[in-house]
């Protein structure tokens, strides 16, 4: 598995890959998946997904399938219906991409200490 991390995050998502794609493939796809990640935000949050650290890890398949696992900031998020089918939208937008499976872990669970920099400057949590 090669792994790959954004180092501007406080706690670095784990994007692996199980494939035999090319190496430069899977960076591609990983950096990617990282920049449509980016484009989801919590409706009550004016942070994205990624920097908050929702999103804790992303598996790049051979078939080029993604399984994401990701997190709520809380079990009743009021967003949670909603935020997991947005993460597969942005992520299936990515070119070269298949089908995109998103589960929601419990286990770490979230915390403020998983927030990006970028994310406690926005929200003013210093």
């Amino acid at each position: 598995m090669t792994d790959t991390a954004d180092t501007k995050t406080a706690t670095a998502v784990n994007v692996q890959t199980t494939s035999a794609l090319p190496p430069e493939e899977t960076e591609r796809l990983g950096v990617e998946i990282v920049a449509a990640l980016k484009t989801v935000f919590d409706p009550e949050i004016p942070a994205d997904i990624y920097e908050l650290g929702l999103i804790y890890k992303v598996d790049i398949k051979d078939d080029r399938s993604v399984d994401i696992e990701m997190t709520l900031t809380t079990p009743n998020c009021p967003a949670a219906a909603e935020l997991p089918t947005m993460v597969e939208n942005a992520v299936a937008s990515v070119a070269g991409i298949g089908l995109v499976n998103v589960s929601i872990v419990w286990e770490p669970a979230w915390t403020p200490e998983r927030m990006s920099d970028e994310a406690r400057l926005v929200l003013n949590m210093w």
